[in-house]
């Protein structure tokens, strides 16, 4: 009997033990993703069309009659 629960409870380990996480090397990766992502949106927000916009609107925030 106390065999068999040793060699459940080696099973269940196993099963529980896969890998959830990043390893190293997949955090660098997803760390260049991430600001390679955080120039490509700062190049658009910092873009002439879009600051003028975005100009715009706050403008006319600050202007509305409440």
């Amino acid at each position: 009997m106390n065999r068999k629960i040793k060699e459940v409870a080696v099973r269940l380990r196993g099963r529980c033990r896969k890998d959830v996480g990043m390893v190293t090397s997949e955090y660098a990766m997803g760390i260049l993703a991430a600001v390679g992502f955080a120039v490509l949106l700062y190049e658009v927000v910092t873009s002439g069309q879009v600051r003028a916009e975005l100009q715009s609107i706050v403008k006319r925030a600050l202007g509305a009659r409440m």
